[in-house]
């Protein structure tokens, strides 16, 4: 393993790459990657970055952002089939359907979606800043926020912002189930349980406080629990523990793994980087259109990155 991550390393160096890994990336690329974070941080680094070649390890919506936001770079991804379940839940030419029953709604998109159906929204938001997006909508304008209804109802909730919700969801987090936080705070009565807005609301109603992945790590960091029961992808917890290791960290479920955040390999990482390909494109009549979208985003995101240095 050591020998691969070496060459890993070597030939990063000599394509002038970066490497960004998603919270949810196993352990191992987490720990050879340039950064690591959420897609809102991932964004906000490929946007900066001077690199030449961005390797994003995530899902395949992410690196499509990437290359929406920097069409100059050639951006690569380790296994092209490491798609999102939730993204697959809505298409452009569906979402153009209900932008005709709804005509005068703006398009609030999560984004988890193709590059094609951001080309069809207003505005994009990652579960970060979602209630920020949502909130600098004129309370006049009808929203129609696509795909996650859990993530939308959430927000919904924490604006008062009445919307009309795609009927999409995130598989892993809807296997968090309300009896399985039950069922740890019974095990570990002292903990305190931290979720995604992606999960179900009966999930949210029992936690004590909900946050992305980035908020997840904030949270963990700074509260005075030793134990924290964490309702989110389990990938997230191997950053937990490398940032708080005298805390003890407690899946809600050892069920919310996502099968397709864990296709990238050290191994499919390195042959990435040796082959120059997959290469992820992005067509320039839908880029332009997208980019519109998540550009409207990250100038509401002028805080400092979400993602860390690894």
């Amino acid at each position: 393993m050591d020998s691969i991550v070496k060459k890993i390393l070597e030939l990063k160096e000599r394509r002038r790459a970066v490497i960004l890994a998603h919270n949810y990336q196993r352990g191992e690329i987490q720990d050879v990657a340039d950064f690591t974070g959420d897609s809102l941080g991932l964004s906000q680094q490929a946007a900066m970055t001077d690199a030449e070649v961005i390797v994003f390890c995530g899902v395949h919506f992410m690196a499509e952002t990437a290359a929406i936001i920097c069409p100059d770079k050639t951006v690569l991804m380790p296994d092209i089939q490491a798609g999102c379940p939730m993204a697959n839940m809505i298409t452009a030419e569906a979402l153009r359907e209900k932008k005709e029953e709804l005509p005068h709604a703006r398009v609030v998109c999560y984004v988890n979606t193709t590059a094609a159906v951001k080309a069809e929204s207003d505005i994009c938001c990652t579960s970060s800043n979602a209630q920020r997006v949502v909130a600098s909508i004129p309370l006049e304008e009808e929203i129609l926020f696509v795909p996650d209804k859990s993530l939308g109802a959430y927000v919904s909730s924490r604006t008062g912002r009445r919307m009309h919700l795609w009927p999409g969801y995130c598989p892993t987090h809807h296997r968090i189930l309300s009896h399985d936080i039950k069922k740890r705070r019974e095990e570990w009565p002292s903990a305190r349980v931290v979720v995604h807005p992606e999960c179900t609301p009966d999930v949210i109603a029992l936690a004590d406080h909900v946050a992305s992945t980035t908020g997840i790590a904030k949270y963990c960091r700074e509260t005075d629990a030793q134990e924290i029961i964490v309702g989110t992808e389990n990938g997230l917890i191997h950053r937990l523990q490398k940032e708080s290791p005298g805390k003890t960290f407690i899946p809600a479920t050892p069920q919310a793994t996502c099968p397709n955040m864990k296709k990238n390999t050290l191994e499919k990482l390195l042959w990435c980087l040796e082959d120059m390909k997959p290469e992820i494109t992005v067509p320039k009549s839908i880029a332009t259109r997208a980019r519109l979208a998540i550009q409207r985003m990250l100038e509401l995101s002028t805080e400092p990155s979400h993602a860390v240095k690894t």
